[in-house]
């Protein structure tokens, strides 16, 4: 009988590891707030699934790891920005439960984060207040703001500012870009679009144009950036025109800063912030702790991404109306101009200036016009939809209905759209006197206004 009581309890400490190893294991539970938006973080010792819901009266978003196990030293954080307090419990279910009491209706966002530098396994959370936009709004701060790096404070006497649209028109100088067979030159073409696309935006109401560059001459991708967070930007957007091998590939394309670009950055972000100029949404983390100064860049350029590939999602819309798009998605490089933190940045590859009818696109004022026309017009839907707070869009858009077009594209879906405008299906589908939910590509949908909360 012992034999066979050892047998067991060996089989019981084998079974009990198997188990443990299995076990997903919280470790540390952390919250920040910058600006509108409040970030949970639950750090675990291996990937894991979860499950987010939200609950209302009272107002609550509950996070289930799957497997899971709340292994922390120490008492739960305390509630911060959007969250009033903070609770869990390990079920019998097998899953760790999180509960986040909310101090108003918030929208949650969750994903997970694979190892980056000192930080494993991360389940993050992102609250966002109803009705607010992601893009970098809130450039002021109680915290203390660098002296050597002003941020540039555009206060009307009213109490609102106008957006900053940064305009970068690549190459100049000595660095001419791509030359078409015709002899056109990337930096002419890409500058008279930029020009154009400013003067649109200076006649936008709650609108002003920073061009990078409006002569001809040569800027360091790090001098667009500097310059463009000096300007105090709202949206960065970069103009080039492609060049290929091959002279018949033709059509634009727009990028935004892969995810994989985002986190090189951030990794030299935190690596350098001793002797870095560079401000997260107006806050020096110079003098902030490992943890939060981590929180602060992830939180920031995660919004910033966020809004990037909603801005390009537009311009890949309205452009596609101007001529031939070669890739019917935002794509996702690693451009360095593309990289600062905490400002939206969308990079337009117009045309193919390697390609003739392209390069005579390019050569055109008409077509140009059109270019400039289609990136403004992107630009105006997305900051209506998400009007920055103290803005004078933000108080236009509560006194005006903007009337807003959407092109069908493969894989929309009627729910998706109304999602990405933040409005209902019903309320699209009544704009448009849709009887099903059924749409069609190429087919043009009126966007109505979303309901304000």
């Amino acid at each position: 009988m012992s034999g066979l009581r050892y047998i067991v309890g060996l089989c019981m400490l084998v079974l009990g590891s198997q188990l443990a190893a299995q076990t997903v294991q919280v470790k540390n539970v952390r919250i920040a707030h910058v600006d509108n938006q409040t970030r949970i973080v639950l750090d675990i010792n291996r990937a894991s699934d979860h499950k987010l819901f939200t609950l209302s009266n009272p107002n609550r978003v509950v996070i289930d790891v799957d497997q899971g196990q709340f292994a922390m030293v120490g008492p739960w954080p305390s509630g911060t920005g959007l969250v009033a307090n903070v609770r869990g419990a390990n079920r019998d279910n097998g899953m760790a439960r999180l509960v986040l009491d909310l101090s108003d209706q918030a929208r949650p966002k969750s994903f997970l984060l694979e190892p980056s530098g000192a930080y494993g396994y991360r389940i993050v959370i992102d609250l966002q207040p109803v009705g607010a936009g992601v893009a970098s709004a809130a450039r002021a701060s109680t915290a203390t703001v660098k002296k050597s790096a002003p941020v540039i404070v555009k206060t009307a006497p009213n109490g609102t500012r106008d957006l900053v649209i940064a305009i970068d028109p690549g190459h100049g100088g000595k660095d001419p870009g791509a030359r078409g067979r015709g002899g056109l030159q990337e930096k002419k073409a890409v500058l008279e679009i930029g020009k154009r696309l400013a003067t649109l935006i200076d006649s936008e109401p709650g609108m002003r144009a920073y061009m990078t560059r409006s002569d001809d001459r040569f800027l360091s991708l790090q001098q667009r950036m500097t310059n463009a967070q000096k300007a105090g930007a709202d949206l960065f957007v970069s103009i080039h025109a492609d060049s290929f091998s091959d002279r018949r590939v033709r059509g634009s394309t727009v990028y935004v800063l892969s995810e994989k670009g985002a986190t090189d950055e951030a990794a030299k972000l935190l690596a350098e912030r001793e002797n870095s100029a560079d401000l997260i949404g107006g806050v020096d983390i110079k003098d902030k702790d490992d943890m939060l100064a981590s929180v602060l860049v992830d939180l920031s350029q995660n919004a910033s991404l966020e809004a990037s590939m909603e801005v390009g999602d537009l311009f890949v819309g309205e452009m596609s109306r101007v001529g031939k798009v070669r890739k019917t998605r935002v794509q996702q490089a690693g451009f360095k101009v593309l990289k600062s933190p905490d400002i939206p940045s969308v990079l337009v590859e117009t045309a193919y200036i390697s390609n003739a009818q392209d390069e005579s696109n390019l050569n055109s004022v008409q077509y140009q016009q059109r270019l400039a026309r289609a990136m403004h017009q992107g630009i105006k839907v997305y900051f209506y939809t998400n009007p920055p707070h103290g803005t004078k869009v933000a108080q236009l858009s509560r006194s005006q209905r903007l009337a807003r077009e959407y092109v069908i594209r493969n894989g929309d879906t009627l729910s998706g759209i109304a999602q990405r405008y933040n409005v209902s299906v019903a309320r699209i589908r009544s704009a448009n006197s849709l009887n099903t939910n059924s749409i069609r590509v190429g087919q043009v949908l009126r966007i109505p206004p979303a309901v304000e909360t």
